[in-house]
C-alpha cells in the first residue's frame, strides 16, 4: 500500500480507504444484524487490513454500519487503524453532539481519528455548521477534548458552498466528489491544498460512473486499464488528492482497485498511462457532441434554484454528455431518475416539463443557451424511467 500525508492532520493515509456504507446489514439501525452480514463485514475489514488499507470510514447515517464496526474495531491495535465517522449538522448543536455520542457508543471507541460534519450540502447546513456556536464550534471542542483528532466535512454541494467551507479555514480535511465524469469541484481541491487540508474523494466508483458495470464502449476507451483503475488513477495522479474511497460490499471488491498501486509507484507511469486514455475520451466526446459543445456546455449555467421548475440543468447536461458519448446509460438513468427524490443530497428536478418552461432569461448568460433546451428535452427522452430513491430512503 502507498500512503500520503493527509494534510495538516499529519496522518499517514493509505491512498485507498475502506468506505463503510455498502457492507452494512441494513439502512435501519434498529434491525437485528444477521450473523452472515456480520461475518461479511469482518471479512471486508480483514481484507482491507491485509492490503494495508487501515483507514476505515463510516457515518451515523449508514444504518447498522457503526454498530457492526463496533464489534470489530476495539479488537484491533488502536494505533494502527484510522477511524472516521460523520454526523450531519443540526440547527441545535446539542442534538449534533448527542448524535456524536451515539456514534461513539456504537463504535465502542474512546476517540476517532477523523470526524466530519456530514452532508453540508446547502446554505442551510452551511449556516448550521459555520455560525458562531454552531456545529463546527462543537466539533472543534471535541477536538480540544481529545475525542477526535481532526475535524472535517463531507459534501455533495455546489462549488460555492464547498469553497465557503474551505475558506472558513477551520477544517482539517474534506470528503467530496471529484473524478473523471465530475470535475467541477477542482477549484475547491486546489484551495484546500493551499490550506494544507486533507482531501478524500468519495464514491469514485459508483457516483463516478457505476464503473462496476461499465458499457462496452467505455471499456474499450479505457484500455489497457479497466474503467475502475483508470478513474482511480485519474484521481490519485493528482498530489492534491490523498485518498479515495473503496465502498466494498464484499472482500473481493478491493481486488480491482489495488491494481492502481504499481502505476502510482513507478515514476512517470501514471502520466504516461493516463495521457492516451484521456486523449481518446476527449476525442470521442468531441466526435459525438461537437467540440464547441464539449468546451462550453457548462459556461454560464444557472444554479438549479434559479431555474423555472427547479430543473437541475447542470447535472442533466453532464449526464447527457456521458450517456451520448460513452453509452453510460445505466449510470445516467440511475442519477437522472433520482432528481426530485434526492433531497439536499441530490437536489433539483428532471426536465420532463422543459418544453413548457421559459428558460430564456436564466440561460441568457449560457454559452450554449440556444441548444440547451433541446438537449434537456433529448436527455429526458433518453433517461426518464422509474423514480429512484436515495440510498437509505427505501
Amino acid at each position: 500500500m502507498l500512503y500520503r500525508r493527509f494534510g495538516r492532520t499529519e496522518i499517514q493515509m493509505p491512498v485507498l480507504s475502506c468506505g463503510g456504507m455498502r457492507y452494512q446489514h441494513s439502512w435501519n439501525d434498529k434491525d437485528r444484524i444477521s450473523p452472515g452480514s456480520q461475518r461479511n463485514v469482518e471479512a471486508c475489514i480483514a481484507r482491507a487490513l491485509e492490503l494495508g488499507i487501515n483507514h476505515i470510514e463510516t457515518a451515523r447515517g449508514y444504518g447498522t454500519s457503526e454498530e457492526q464496526l463496533g464489534h470489530i474495531l476495539p479488537k484491533l491495535p488502536r494505533d494502527r487503524i484510522i477511524v472516521q465517522t460523520k454526523v450531519g449538522p443540526e440547527a441545535e448543536p446539542k442534538k449534533f453532539l448527542e448524535t456524536f455520542e451515539r456514534s461513539m457508543k456504537l463504535l465502542r471507541l474512546d476517540h476517532v481519528d477523523l470526524f466530519a460534519l456530514h452532508g453540508v450540502n446547502d446554505e442551510t447546513r452551511l449556516s448550521w455548521s459555520l455560525r458562531k456556536g454552531g456545529c463546527l464550534d462543537a466539533a472543534l471542542e471535541l477536538k480540544r477534548q481529545g475525542r477526535v483528532r481532526a475535524v472535517g466535512f463531507s459534501t455533495h454541494a455546489s462549488l460555492r458552498v464547498i469553497m465557503a467551507m474551505v475558506q472558513d479555514g477551520r477544517f482539517d480535511y474534506m470528503n467530496l466528489h471529484w473524478y473523471y465524469v465530475n470535475q467541477a469541484a477542482w477549484p475547491a481541491i486546489q484551495a484546500a491544498a493551499e490550506r494544507d487540508m486533507g482531501v478524500f474523494i468519495i464514491s469514485p466508483t459508483d457516483k463516478g460512473g457505476r464503473l462496476y458495470e461499465p458499457s462496452d464502449k467505455l471499456v474499450r476507451l479505457c484500455e489497457p486499464l479497466s474503467p475502475i483503475v483508470f478513474n482511480d488513477l485519474f484521481c490519485l495522479a493528482r498530489p492534491e488528492v490523498h485518498t479515495i474511497s473503496v465502498g466494498a460490499a464484499r472482500p473481493s471488491d478491493f481486488d480491482e482497485h489495488v491494481k492502481v498501486l504499481p502505476l502510482l509507484e513507478r515514476e512517470g507511469a501514471a502520466e504516461d498511462t493516463l495521457a492516451p486514455i484521456l486523449r481518446r475520451l476527449d476525442e470521442e466526446l468531441a466526435r459525438v457532441l461537437g467540440r464547441a459543445w464539449v468546451d462550453t456546455w457548462h459556461v454560464g449555467l444557472p444554479e438549479w434554484e434559479a431555474v423555472p421548475g427547479h430543473v437541475n440543468v447542470r447535472e442533466i447536461l453532464r449526464l447527457y454528455n456521458y450517456v451520448r458519448a460513452f453509452d453510460m446509460t445505466a449510470y445516467g438513468k440511475a442519477r437522472y431518475n433520482l432528481l426530485g427524490n434526492g433531497d439536499h443530497w441530490f437536489p433539483g428536478n428532471r426536465a420532463e416539463r422543459v418544453r413548457e418552461l421559459d428558460l430564456a432569461q436564466v440561460l441568457a448568460g449560457a454559452a450554449q443557451r440556444h441548444r440547451i433546451p433541446e438537449v434537456l428535452a433529448e436527455a429526458h427522452a433518453l433517461l426518464a424511467g422509474q423514480e429512484v430513491k436515495r440510498l437509505g430512503k427505501h
